[in-house]
């Protein structure tokens, strides 16, 4: 610690107090009865303030840096602002002694010889306390809370902000011990308040807020004036009656002088938040000193040693960071440190310590030796045995115990010493003198050896590891480096001002100057990167780094001076510095530029540093084919490129040692095709087409479809091209390839018409199909996707087909709940046993749903299936006794649809009369069997019921006798229990006007008929309306043998000329219809008709005769009273003659039924069909 002058100035009186402003510009002093205001940086006097009529002698300034006060012998305290302004002025009954600000309220405390007051911005008056003995001195604890209050008879009272007193320490020496100074300490890292204490009886002591005293008292050997600490509370300054400023720890430990004065020190403060001092006197003499706190410490390998708070030495560990802190109480002057050894030098001895243990992270010192005397010496060094001092030219080599064993005489100033190593007791030292002689000096040995001489004084030294070369730093800022054994220099670079070679290379050094760090490996090029202060040390790649006061290992990577060794391809060389600590990404770099050169050693040590196994496992492989006797190093460098991605480089070496078939391999299985078809060139177009079809195959398997299509294209392979597109669903790609190839290849072609198929393109599939002229394919192409238009139109041409076209259709129309289509469309391709079983189905299904119409129009269907079928020799008999049979069913179900409607829903849609034929006509027609779904009971009470209503009582009366005999539902029970009584009290006979007659004889029939449906008298079946179930006046007569149908409809067509007819029949024959309509009413037509004629019979026979006509019956006949049946063969057709032509009659053309035409026309109306056959009004056919 050296303490310099700033400034100094000399007043007319004693300098009893002063006090800085908080920032530090301003400095007040208390001289005679004025105020001086100085600047702290020039010591300019800035104005003396006047308003005290007596000595001034106290004066502090507020924290806040608003106000400071002064109290004076004159009994007043005045309150001045920052700008130099008195503001306020208060008194006491004695003289001030001192005055001290709270540093959180700013409250003001003055105290005099008899009192003290508490002062407060807010407050207009001061509160005052008594005091039992004079106030010398007084202070605030950093909180503001208590006031400590120093006192002339050895007391120290610390009272609270009210001025209560709280804590009464009692000095041992009493009144002979006056308090004549006193301070807290403004550490805000204590954790308690601690109170500084100087008294005339020259002691210092500390003392807790509690009054417990801290430590012991410290002797001062002087009567002290004035104690301060610094701001962070670390030193303490004391001046009195020794006529100087000592510097002591916060411990009271004493440091130093800061500055001798000619008189008694009454006052010294530090300057806020620095390290400059002034100082005032008794002899008016003002100081102002900057403390400069010199860096003691002391460096070997990777600990560092250095002073603390001047009385401390901290060893950090510079690798592991860790540090331990030795106290030793006094001021440390100088530290040396080596290996195991630590010298610590105070100001009365010096310490030895050891490391507890031989581990090199171990931190745990103890004192092995104290060498109690004092030396004075500029540099300290420790060795196993010996300190070493150093005192301008001398040298000093003393054991542990103290005893000088050898001493050395330069010829000039030392400016440089460092231990070197050796064994212990015989180490070697490296000394550097000012006139730039370099000497190395062995502890046991007299001799010192001179390794060279240089013309410019030595700063900094430092031996490489090998000690083959000298590094030094002269005070031209320059770095030489010599050889040793040669003495010659190496090279030199500037700016240097400290150097360190690398522990673990000797190639290796760095120099540290104008905050750059620079790097030097062998004679390259320096690397340089920024860095701020000394460099100390070079271990690996950690360099440590001195800055102001702190040391720091800073992680350099030697990237740089590794490439500068590669550079030159000296890869051995790289591998050590690598070793010192780079990035993996150069450890790579490394190991292929080892790889590229063929320095397979030190590549595989690069590669096993950074676990790269695969090229580990070429390098293996290379050295394996070494030793079977492989020479060929293009070969061994082609591997190496391929494997580092150079493939093109790899390709050309493979050319030029003669493995052509090596690059191809290569490039193909990197499916770099474009770059094997380039290497390839114009060769062999047979590998040409391999290497394309191995790049599809590539292309394939990597998800890269489209590509592969185009390359099997390419090389010819249509079939895995379909696939692929297929596959993908690219019907672009497969119309595309379908339409360029050829017809004749027909497996591609189906393979593409497949795929169209399954992507739901069947129009490209037809156009492939045509293209190979596949017919059969093309036909189930349009039976499977359900086009049947076009497969109806190919076997409209190719007929061959149909059987393979309606097949289809007509299953698919079942399946699709159209039947009654399916029936038509296995009819269609003469699959008439579906058709019929299809039908049969149909019927069935209509007969158990109630759905009597259409169980009516199936059978009609299937009678006329089974007609169609007939006309097979083979099955004649068979299948018009099933004609007969469902044309039968036909009737009867048609007949009862409107019974069951009658009986099941709630309105009836049909008249009375209709009711009553239709339940009569079922009743006359169910003699034997009652087919499936046909309600006997339904039918006969429908028929009492209208039979009753028409007056039929006879007959509903036989009905509901009837009805007895059978099994009736719930539901009917009570109407037919009901009407079988109120039936009794009905006439028992009939309306005459229901009574049918017979158009043949005009007999009377009886309304319910044993004999069935015909006449009792002739046996003339009847002919009932469709509709009505009226019977109709019609005569169905037969023809003369010999007569065909042909001639018999010409003969009638002939319209015979009549006499005595004038009125005219009017026939209309329409697409749907023949009828017969009277324009003129007149008279019946005369007995002169054959055809009347024909119709005698011998009454009574039990046989039926029919009507049969001859040519000349036939050429009498009007073709307007003649319906014809034209059933198909083998059956005849069958002729019916109008008895009454006025009544119109048509016949649906085709079912044949017969019905009034006003029925028939109204029917069509409703449903645009015939009610019977469901044959439309706009189908043109039959």
């Amino acid at each position: 610690m050296r303490a310099v002058l700033t400034w100094r100035d000399k007043a007319e009186q004693c300098i009893y107090d002063l006090a800085f402003k908080p920032d530090g510009t301003q400095l007040i002093l208390a001289a005679g009865n004025r105020l001086l205001v100085y600047d702290t940086s020039d010591g300019t006097l800035l104005q003396p303030l006047k308003g005290h009529k007596d000595t001034v002698y106290c004066v502090a300034y507020a924290k806040d840096g608003k106000r400071f006060a002064s109290g004076s012998a004159d009994k007043s305290v005045i309150i001045w602002t920052s700008k130099l302004e008195g503001i306020l002025k208060y008194t006491h009954n004695d003289s001030i002694q001192c005055v001290s600000y709270n540093p959180v309220t700013h409250q003001l405390a003055s105290c005099s010889s008899s009192d003290f007051g508490l002062w407060s911005p807010e407050q207009k008056s001061v509160s005052k306390h008594k005091s039992s003995s004079k106030i010398t001195c007084c202070s605030w604890t950093n909180d503001g809370q208590y006031l400590a209050l120093g006192m002339f008879n050895g007391i120290i009272s610390i009272r609270n902000k009210n001025g209560e007193e709280k804590v009464k320490i009692e000095r041992p020496g009493g009144s002979l011990s006056p308090i004549w100074s006193i301070c807290w300490n403004p550490s805000r890292e204590e954790h308690n308040d601690i109170l500084a204490v100087a008294d005339w009886g020259q002691k210092l002591s500390f003392y807790q807020l509690s009054g417990k005293q801290i430590g012991k008292d410290r002797s001062l050997n002087f009567d002290p004036c004035c104690l301060s600490y610094f701001t962070k509370g670390e030193y303490i300054l004391l001046g009195g009656s020794d006529k100087q400023v000592s510097l002591f720890t916060k411990d009271g430990v004493r440091l130093g002088t800061v500055g001798e004065q000619n008189s008694w020190v009454w006052t010294c403060k530090v300057k806020p938040d620095s390290n400059y001092v002034v100082v005032g006197c008794q002899d008016g003499t003002i100081s102002f000193y900057q403390l400069i706190f010199s860096t003691v410490h002391g460096l070997y390998k990777d600990r560092y040693a250095y002073r603390d708070s001047m009385t401390d030495v901290i060893v950090q560990h510079l690798i592991t960071e860790q540090k331990v802190r030795i106290k030793c109480k006094e001021l440390v002057k100088k530290i040396a440190i080596y290996k195991n050894r630590l010298a610590i030098q105070l100001p009365e001895k010096i310490l030895i310590y050891e490391l507890y243990s031989e581990d090199s992270s171990d931190m745990h010192y103890r004192v092995k030796e104290k060498i109690v005397k004092k030396f004075e010496c500029n540099l300290l060094v420790v060795c196993a045995d010996h300190i070493i001092l150093c005192q301008e030219k001398r040298l000093q080599c003393l054991s542990f115990s103290g005893v000088k064993e050898r001493e050395w005489q330069m010829e000039s100033l030392i400016r440089y010493i460092k231990v070197i190593g050796g064994p212990p007791g015989r180490e070697g030292l490296l000394v550097g003198l000012k006139n730039g002689q370099i000497l190395k000096i062995f502890v046991d040995n007299l001799f010192a050896i001179v390794l060279l001489k240089q013309a410019t004084a030595v700063r900094c030294l430092d031996m490489s590891a090998s000690r083959n070369k000298l590094a030094v730093v002269d005070e031209n800022d320059t770095c030489l480096v010599y050889d040793i054994h040669t003495k010659e220099l190496l090279f030199q670079e500037p700016n240097a001002n400290s150097v360190a070679w690398n522990t673990q290379c000797e190639d290796m050094l760095c120099f540290s100057g104008g905050g750059y760090l620079n790097i030097k490996a062998s004679t390259f090029p320096v690397h340089q990167q920024k860095l701020q202060g000394f460099v100390v040390g070079y271990n690996g790649s950690k360099i440590f780094c001195l800055h102001v006061f702190s040391m720091s290992a800073v992680e350099v990577p030697q990237s740089a001076p590794m490439y500068q060794y590669l550079d030159r391809k000296m890869f051995k060389e790289a591998y050590q510095i690598a070793c010192l600590g780079v990035t993996d990404t150069d450890w790579r770099e490394l190991a292929m530029e080892a790889l590229e050169g063929l320095e397979f050693e030190t590549a595989k040590k690069a590669f096993t540093r950074v676990q790269d196994l695969r090229y580990l496992e070429l390098i293996n492989s290379i050295e394996e084919r070494k030793k079977r006797g492989e020479t060929n190093n293009d070969l061994f460098l082609a591997d190496v490129f391929s494997y580092q991605g150079k493939f093109h480089e790899a390709a050309k070496l493979y050319k030029r040692s003669g493995h052509e078939n090596l690059a191809l391999d290569m490039y193909t299985d990197l499916r770099m095709f474009e770059y094997a078809k380039d290497f390839l060139g114009s060769g062999d177009p047979k590998e040409t087409k391999m290497l394309i079809t191995k790049q599809a195959d590539w292309a394939r398997n990597t998800n890269e479809p489209k590509a592969a299509v185009e390359m099997y294209i390419s090389a010819g392979e249509h079939v895995k091209a379909i696939e692929i597109s297929g596959d993908h669903g690219w019907v672009d790609m497969l119309i595309d390839i379908a339409r360029k190839l050829d017809k004749a290849e027909r497996e591609p072609l189906l393979m593409c018409a497949y795929y169209f198929k399954k992507l739901d393109n069947p129009g490209y599939a037809a156009e492939t199909y045509l293209k190979i002229g596949d017919l059969k394919s093309l036909v189930q192409l349009h039976v499977e996707t359900q086009r049947w238009d076009e497969a109806f139109a190919l076997g409209e041409k190719h007929p061959e087909f149909k059987d393979d076209i309606y097949v289809p259709y007509a299953q698919w129309l079942a399946e699709n709940d159209r039947f009654e289509e399916a029936q038509k469309a296995f009819h269609k391709a003469g699959r008439q046993q579906e058709a019929v079983r299809v039908l049969e189905q149909l019927t069935h299904n209509a007969v158990v749903e109630s759905r009597f119409n259409d169980a009516a129009y199936y059978y009609w269907m299937l009678s006329m299936q089974c007609l169609d079928i007939a006309q097979d020799p083979a099955q004649k008999d068979v299948m018009l006794d099933k004609f007969r049979h469902f044309q039968h069913l036909a009737e009867l179900y048609h007949g009862y649809h409107a019974i069951q409607r009658y009986t099941e829903e709630p309105f009836s849609f049909h008249l009375p009369e209709t009711l009553f034929n239709i339940s009569r006509f079922l009743l006359h027609s169910l003699t034997k069997d009652t087919p499936l779904g046909i309600s006997k009971v339904n039918t006969l009470f429908t028929l009492a019921k209208q039979s009753k209503a028409l007056g039929a009582y006879k007959l509903a009366r036989h009905a509901y006798d009837k009805l007895q005999g059978l099994q009736i539902p719930a539901r009917f029970q009570k109407s037919i229990e009901l009407g079988s009584l109120t039936i009794r009290s009905k006439p028992f006979h009939d309306s005459e006007e229901l009574v049918p007659l017979c158009y043949r004889c005009s007999t009377n029939n009886p309304l319910l008929n044993n004999l069935g449906n015909v006449c009792i008298n002739c046996r003339q079946p009847f002919v009932f309306s469709a509709s009505s179930y009226e019977v109709l006046h019609l005569v169905e007569f037969y023809l003369e043998e010999g007569i065909t149908d042909e001639e018999a409809v010409s003969l009638i067509d002939l319209e015979a000329p009549r006499q005595k007819r004038e009125n005219k029949w009017q026939e209309i024959t329409s697409n749907n219809s023949q009828t017969l309509r009277l324009d003129e009413t007149v008279d019946s037509m005369g007995d002169d008709d054959p055809f009347t004629a024909k119709l005698s019979f011998e009454q009574g026979g039990s046989e039926f005769v029919p009507v049969v006509v001859n040519r000349s019956v036939l050429r009498s006949m009007s073709r307007r009273d003649v319906l014809i049946k034209r059933w198909p063969p083998p059956l005849q057709w069958q002729y019916f003659r109008s008895l009454l032509p006025d009544a119109s009659i048509t016949m649906c053309p085709s079912c044949f039924q017969m019905f009034h035409s006003e029925d028939y026309e109204l029917l069509v109306l409703q449903h645009t069909c015939c009610p019977y056959c469901r044959r439309r009004i706009d189908d043109p056919s039959p």
